[in-house]
């Protein structure tokens, strides 16, 4: 079964997400906007979300983190729970 570690920032407005994708192309830390600005629990730790399987977050998210480049930035990403910024990390 495939495994993902990855970050993420999630944000209500694709507004809010399209401005923290620039100030991220500007060189800001996606770990600082994370804890700065994201809605989940996991911003706390910098958008942290660990080590996953695919199937375990929603489909549109899972797409992302399966099927993107690692270790650049995606998005936004819009699903149930809102608008979000994925960076894969490692994948396996």
């Amino acid at each position: 079964m495939a495994r993902a570690h990855a970050l993420h920032i999630l944000v209500k407005t694709q507004e809010e997400a399209d401005a923290l994708k620039q100030q991220l192309s500007k060189g800001a830390k996606f770990g600082d906007l994370a804890r700065k600005h994201s809605l989940c629990p996991s911003g706390k730790k910098g958008g942290d979300l660990g080590e996953f399987r695919r199937g375990q977050m929603v489909p549109a998210f899972d797409k992302v983190v399966f099927g993107k480049p690692t270790l650049e930035v995606h998005g936004p990403v819009k699903t149930k729970f809102g608008w979000h910024l994925i960076k894969t990390l490692s994948r396996g």
